[in-house]
């Protein structure tokens, strides 16, 4: 079991970057925690009620989520951000960490993506998600999410107040956008990602004893 920290800025932007892979991995068994930085207090819609927003999108998915406490629109990557990061990656023992993509117009993105990069500089796996307002992404990591788009589309709904006041969340320009990055991958949707580090463990997978047993019968056969 891995254990995943997915961190955004703003409610909805983990959603909107790597939903479909959450849900893809909680349907693995991994452990999921989602770290929001700001509580998207400048925002489209009624801000008011984007921590509910929230939290009703990471019970969708089946994941934990943790607050930044920092101010919207504010982010900057000094030190104390990075120690939120490295706490959360610290808490939750991340093997796994997804982030903003860095070349972004958002400065608030581009300040998370900056500062996760220091806090996870010990971190084996740091991949970088699209955002609506990623400048430049050139990615070569995939998950297909074919089994779990609907559960991404379902999550982004939670976000009631950025769903009608944005067409970024549109469902239907989601799933394109997951069509777009299937093709890419070969497969019919998927979620794409930019690695900033990433180790392949090949690692023999653990044998269980009706395994072996079987595996001995096709050698003897």
């Amino acid at each position: 079991m891995r254990s995943v920290l997915a961190i955004g800025a703003h409610p909805d932007d983990i959603e909107l970057g790597c939903g479909g892979t959450l849900a893809a991995h909680r349907a693995a068994g991994d452990r999921v925690t989602m770290l929001v930085v700001t509580g998207g207090q400048n925002g489209p819609g009624l801000v008011g009620g984007r921590r509910a927003e929230a939290e009703a999108a990471a019970r969708s998915l089946d994941c934990g989520l943790v607050w930044g406490g920092l101010e919207d629109c504010a982010v900057t990557p000094d030190a104390a951000t990075v120690a939120i990061i490295e706490r959360a990656i610290r808490e939750v023992e991340a093997d796994v960490v997804y982030v903003h993509a860095p070349d972004d117009s958002h400065q608030d993105h581009r300040a998370v993506a900056a500062a996760t990069l220091s806090a996870a500089r010990h971190s084996r796996r740091i991949l970088h998600y699209r955002s609506p307002s990623t400048t430049r992404f050139d990615p070569t990591v995939y998950v297909d999410i074919s089994a779990h788009l609907d559960r991404k589309i379902d999550a982004l709904a939670c976000h009631h107040s950025q769903v009608e006041a944005s067409a970024m969340v549109d469902p239907e320009v989601v799933a394109a956008s997951a069509r777009h990055f299937g093709a890419q991958a070969r497969v019919r949707f998927a979620e794409a990602f930019m690695p900033a580090r990433f180790v392949w463990d090949l690692a023999p997978p653990i044998t269980l004893p009706h395994q072996a047993s079987s595996l001995a019968e096709m050698v003897a056969a």
